[in-house]
């Protein structure tokens, strides 16, 4: 099954998002840090690009991510022309009270005596936009929920009186072009449960994990992962938790909710779904989906 969701606010907000661009000195792209490059908006890279405007990429979730993956991708990101990586979490208040002087250091022109750096903060749904804003500014500006697309209009902010902030709604794409971004966005929690069917987002996962952390699986459900696949994962969850349906099946359904709310919170351990490296092979090896073209 490919995943694909853009509900009908985010094109409103991506027209909005291109026409504020005009004005803007510096965009905060929020990513996830367990899965940077597939939770980087195309669509942000092609506005700030057309407009010439600098890049700040944050790799929120850091404490959820592996710190070693993680290390790789602030160097790829701080390798490009134009843009300046760091990981932090949107809940740290320490982490988050640096991004203000981080920004000054980009945009130094813009900042001192007489002048206002206007900064617009951009992200996929649910990566913690809502919840950095509120941190920089320490008080609730923005409402923040366990659902993505919780935000869906523009609000501007002053920070300070030298730097004002442009919140915008969370934004996927039309397309999303490789299949297993699909999935790592809905495992991730990016994308409307109305959009995905749980258990195939949970073996993905599980598939994933039995790659790249199989100790961590063994010692979170005891599982013995050399004999299995992604969907034994989420069978083996179920059966380690005693979730069954009448006639003593395994509920599979509460075993891959179970599974993925485990990833989500943090609960398995520090997890990263991509490196540089591994996105590179990815798309060497992948067809992509062809991108549909743009509605007016």
């Amino acid at each position: 099954m490919a995943i694909q969701w853009f509900p009908g606010h985010m094109n409103a907000a991506r027209k909005k998002a291109a026409e504020t661009m005009e004005t803007t000195d510096l965009v905060i792209e929020v990513l996830d840090g367990r899965l940077p490059g597939a939770s980087s908006n195309p669509m942000v890279e092609q506005l700030r690009l057309h407009r010439q405007r600098p890049c700040l990429k944050i790799l929120n979730k850091s404490d959820l991510a592996d710190p070693v993956a993680t290390k790789q991708w602030i160097d790829f990101y701080n390798s490009q022309k134009g843009v300046n990586a760091i990981a932090l979490s949107c809940r740290n208040p320490a982490e988050v009270a640096k991004i203000p002087g981080i920004c000054q250091k980009i945009i130094p022109h813009r900042t001192g005596p007489g002048k206002t750096a206007r900064i617009m903060i951009m992200g996929i749904p649910n990566v913690g936009k809502s919840t950095l804003m509120n941190m920089l500014l320490k008080r609730r500006v923005a409402a923040v929920g366990d659902e993505p697309a919780v935000t869906k209009t523009q609000q501007r902010l002053y920070l300070n009186k030298n730097m004002v902030l442009t919140d915008t709604p969370g934004l996927l794409w039309p397309k999303i072009m490789y299949p297993s971004d699909g999935y790592m966005l809905a495992a991730s929690h990016a994308v409307g449960v109305n959009a995905l069917i749980e258990d195939e987002v949970a073996a993905f996962l599980g598939e994933v994990l039995l790659k790249r952390y199989p100790h961590l699986l063994e010692a979170r459900y005891g599982l013995k992962v050399d004999e299995l696949d992604g969907y034994g994962v989420v069978e083996g969850v179920a059966m380690k938790r005693g979730f069954k349906i009448r006639g003593g099946e395994l509920d599979v359904e509460k075993g891959a909710h179970s599974f993925l709310q485990d990833y989500r919170t943090g609960a398995i351990g520090r997890i990263s779904l991509e490196t540089p490296e591994s996105r590179k092979e990815m798309m060497e090896s992948s067809v992509a989906e062809e991108p549909e073209p743009e509605k007016e």
